[in-house]
């Protein structure tokens, strides 16, 4: 069909660019590369997908169980994201949740530091990451607390100066996609096709990034920002085809709309259908799942790599 042909060829040109930039190994397969970050110094091996616990300093996240109100719940927190086999604590101070009010930069910065100021205190040893789409958040993160990846849920679209932000920083950055602002995201959002427009969108960000020196990026299709349950659905069963990119690939379900307007309930009844969708994602290719709730996640990832594979994960 002309969409299908479109698809394939918007993919073809995507694999094309990316595989000029220098961060690609020449004379290697994008597919047989193997996937790595850089934290602080370190490489971080993503043959085994990773686990991001999320640490909510916001009064008003969808889901109320992760609400941490004070320092003591945001101690009780990074302990439990810890203790329970995480990779990452992704730290949010800014709600992202369909039609939350807006929260004025000095305010955000404010709650962040409470955050990290706990975090540096009862887990200095794990990789931060901090769910800013504000340029000067990032830098105040990275700077002044050693955060060592910026995630940003508006792909750049939000603040132009992110994109070099990031690059004079040298930290890995999530490039996610979403069509319009939290405020506005869920009002009737519309694709001709969902699957080939967001992944257009991350591969040209992604080629922009590697021309400004950005090493490190991981893509991000932005499950339930500016998507209906069926674009999330659709994107998921495509999601090997964006991993096929040869970058990292976040995924962000857990205990989203998606899942439980599927099979009934809410937020607090969406942790088996979080698990199921984690595992699918997994086995397409999903290098890091940001979530609630670490411990099922990581069951989920040793389950899937027990499974007989010449690949890991899906990768052909």
């Amino acid at each position: 069909s002309p969409l299908k042909n479109k698809f394939f060829l918007v993919l073809a040109l995507a694999f094309h660019y990316l595989c000029l930039t220098k961060q690609h190994i020449r004379d290697q397969s994008m597919t047989d590369r193997k996937l790595t970050l850089n934290i602080r110094g370190r490489l971080m091996d993503l043959s085994t997908p990773r686990v991001m616990g999320i640490l909510n300093v916001t009064p008003d996240s969808f889901y109320a169980g992760s609400r941490t109100p004070g320092a003591e719940a945001v101690a009780a927190r990074v302990r439990q994201i810890r203790d329970e086999g995480a990779d990452f604590i992704d730290i949010g101070a800014y709600s992202s949740r369909p039609g939350a009010a807006d929260v004025p930069a000095a305010e955000e910065m404010e709650r962040l530091r409470l955050g990290l100021s706990v975090i540096a205190r009862e887990a200095p040893e794990m990789p931060v990451s901090v769910d800013t789409f504000r340029a000067d958040v990032a830098r105040m993160c990275v700077e002044e607390y050693g955060v060592a990846v910026v995630n940003d849920i508006a792909g750049g679209q939000l603040d132009a100066a992110m994109f070099d932000t990031v690059a004079r920083l040298g930290v890995p950055y999530v490039l996610m996609h979403m069509q319009g602002t939290p405020q506005t995201m869920q009002r009737e959002p519309h694709y001709d096709d969902v699957v080939a427009e967001v992944f257009q969108a991350l591969a040209r960000g992604a080629q922009r990034l590697h021309a400004m020196g950005v090493a490190d990026v991981i893509l991000d299709p932005g499950f339930g920002f500016g998507k209906t349950v069926a674009h999330n659905f659709d994107l998921l069963a495509h999601l090997d085809e964006l991993a096929a990119l040869g970058l990292p690939v976040l995924v962000g379900v857990s205990r989203k709309s998606m899942i439980w307007r599927l099979v009934g309930g809410g937020p607090d009844d969406a942790l088996n259908g979080t698990t199921a969708v984690h595992t699918i994602a997994l086995m397409k290719g999903a290098s890091i799942l940001r979530v609630h709730d670490v411990k099922a996640a990581v069951e989920a990832v040793r389950i899937v790599g027990a499974l007989p594979t010449s690949k890991p994960y899906g990768h052909d």
